[in-house]
């Protein structure tokens, strides 16, 4: 992905993470005496090394597309570690330190198609990633916490969170930082920096924090936030080559185009596993079921839900709902092309527009009807979490270069 010098736009800065997590919008700008020599010149290519020959390195973006930079004597390569928010602290390194798998930000003169000159190379190595990463999941398994927003109070930066049935209190403030799960993308990489302004009640939302010892109250460091919905019905039809269907939401009766990309998550639940979550559905429906939150939608559950780094929502591990989202993280993927039309499906989507009749699909589960036949109405706890995809923490977000 090559772009013109300045401020990098939203999903090549999403780029800079290894797997899924949230980033910072802005890179920063380029250095000023290049940018005053040759504004218009300058060209960034952003992705994973894939082959290195000679002094060429092949990089892929994250949207799949391949880049050679070809990286001259004289071009500076610094070495950034993960986490760093300054090139001031980065190291001086050589093109021998490059190694495939890692990350690099080239800036140069774009060639022909996909070729680029480099005049600095960025690299941030992937074992630190990794190492970096697996710090940061295990801070979020043991300061994190998440669930449905029911009320949000912009005055206090406070914002009531119900995580299972424990009402949670999250306290943000002026250094609190806030991502947003991008509407229109099923990578929850894709997540943008946002504001307290933009969390509604209803919404799904993670916290990272210092924990009360009640463990009610979080004063949040991290909060990501997105807006979900839940759908359920039988496919009505199929668009193979579009990568769409439609289905009659049984929740509101509405008739709704699903979206599946490369992205989405498709798979199928044995026939085994169906009756034994609709045996739990019956159940919960004549136990009444868990009460939605104060502002939580139609649809939307209060189970334990799978975030950053697999985080999990204490104290609703007996959620059926969350148990079906655990064991959908274990089932082999299938495909838009193994699905057909009458087929019962369960899907979690993002939106990008609440009024949209269309969706695109993060989790589309098959095989469900015995479900749907234990929970007519579409509002049993039998829900997915959206937070399916593991993420990790935003590498090089927010560096300001010199």
């Amino acid at each position: 992905m090559l772009t013109k010098a300045g401020v990098f736009s939203t999903s090549l800065v999403a780029g800079l993470l290894m797997v899924t997590a949230c980033v910072a919008p802005v890179f920063g700008k380029a250095p000023q005496a290049q940018a005053a020599a040759a504004p218009e010149a300058m060209t960034r290519a952003l992705g994973t090394v894939k082959a290195i020959t000679g002094n060429s390195l092949t990089i892929a973006t994250d949207k799949g597309e391949q880049i050679v930079v070809s990286v001259p004597e004289g071009a500076r390569i610094l070495q950034l570690a993960p986490g760093s928010t300054n090139l001031k602290d980065a190291q001086a390194s050589t093109l021998s330190g490059v190694s495939v798998g890692d990350r690099i930000l080239a800036t140069g003169k774009a060639g022909s198609a996909g070729t680029l000159t480099a005049l600095r190379v960025i690299l941030m190595k992937s074992t630190a990633i990794a190492e970096r990463r697996a710090t940061e999941e295990a801070d979020w398994q043991k300061r994190g916490m998440g669930g449905i927003v029911g009320t949000v109070d912009p005055a206090t930066g406070t914002l009531a969170v119900l995580e299972g049935t424990k009402k949670i209190e999250v306290h943000t403030s002026g250094s609190t930082i806030f991502r947003r799960y991008a509407g229109d993308s099923v990578k929850f990489e894709d997540a943008v920096r946002g504001t307290l302004a933009q969390i509604h009640s209803g919404d799904q939302l993670r916290a990272r924090g210092a924990k009360s010892d009640d463990g009610l109250s979080v004063q949040a460091d991290e909060v990501v936030s997105g807006s979900f919905k839940n759908l359920s019905g039988l496919i009505k039809t199929i668009d193979t080559a579009n990568g769409t269907l439609t289905l009659k939401d049984l929740a509101t009766r509405r008739m709704m185009t699903v979206k599946i990309t490369p992205n989405s998550s498709v798979h199928t639940l044995p026939p085994q596993a169906a009756m034994m979550f609709a045996a739990r559905a019956r159940g919960a429906a004549a136990g009444g079921g868990q009460r939605r939150g104060a502002g939580q939608p139609e649809g939307a559950r209060t189970e334990g839900t799978r975030g950053e780094g697999g985080m999990g929502a204490r104290g609703a591990g007996n959620s059926a709902g969350a148990g079906l989202s655990q064991l959908v993280n274990r089932l082999p993927p299938e495909t838009i092309a193994n699905l057909k039309v009458g087929d019962a499906v369960m899907v979690v989507a993002s939106e990008s527009d609440p009024a949209s009749a269309q969706v695109t699909a993060i989790t589309l589960l098959s095989g469900v009807e015995p479900i749907l036949q234990a929970a007519p109405g579409g509002s049993s706890d039998m829900t997915l979490s959206p937070w399916d995809v593991s993420g990790s923490a935003p590498e090089m977000s927010g560096a300001q270069q010199q």
